[in-house]
C-alpha cells in the first residue's frame, strides 16, 4: 500500500498588489501523519520553507474561507472553483500565496485514495502512537503530582 502522496504545483507569491511571482511549491501528505498535509514553499534566494496543516483545512478552504490563527485559506471568487488563496502568518510577517484549485483538487484527491476523509483514526499505527503518547505524557504528569505533594 502506497503511503505517501507529492505533487508540486506552482504559486504566485503576492508581495504586493503590483508585484508577484511564480514559485514552485511541494506537496506531501503521509499516512503516518493522516491529519497534516505539508507544503513546502521554494522562494528565490531563502531555504525551502515548511508548513505543515490540517488536510481538512485545505480542503474546506478550496469551497469557503476558513482557518484559525497562522493559516487562512479561502477561495479568490466562491462562487466558482478557480483560484485559492493561502495566507500565512508567523507574529506580524504575513505571506499570500494564490493557486489554481485545480491541482490541489487532484493532490487531495490522491491523498483519500489513501486515507479517506474521516478514516484517519482507523490508522493501526496512529493510534497506537498516539495512545504510548498519551500514555507517557499521563505518567510523567502523575509523577509530578506526586512529587509536588
Amino acid at each position: 500500500m502506497r503511503e505517501s502522496v507529492q505533487a508540486e504545483v506552482m504559486m504566485s507569491f503576492l508581495v504586493s498588489e503590483e508585484l508577484s511571482f511564480r514559485i514552485p511549491v511541494e506537496l506531501r501528505y503521509d499516512a503516518r501523519d493522516p491529519y497534516a498535509v505539508r507544503l513546502t514553499f521554494h522562494l528565490p534566494g531563502d531555504a525551502p520553507v515548511t508548513w505543515a496543516f490540517g488536510r481538512e483545512l485545505l480542503l474546506d478552504g478550496i469551497n469557503k474561507p476558513c482557518g484559525d490563527g497562522d493559516v487562512h485559506i479561502a477561495p479568490t471568487h466562491p462562487e466558482d472553483l478557480s483560484d485559492v488563496h493561502i495566507r500565512l502568518q508567523v507574529g506580524g510577517d504575513r505571506a499570500l500565496f494564490r493557486a489554481s484549485a485545480a491541482p490541489l483538487v487532484a493532490f487531495l484527491d490522491r491523498t483519500d485514495r489513501i486515507v479517506p476523509l474521516g478514516q484517519e483514526r482507523n490508522l493501526g499505527d496512529f493510534e497506537e502512537n498516539l495512545d504510548e503518547a498519551l500514555g507517557k505524557i499521563l505518567a510523567e504528569s502523575h509523577q509530578n503530582e506526586q512529587n509536588a505533594g
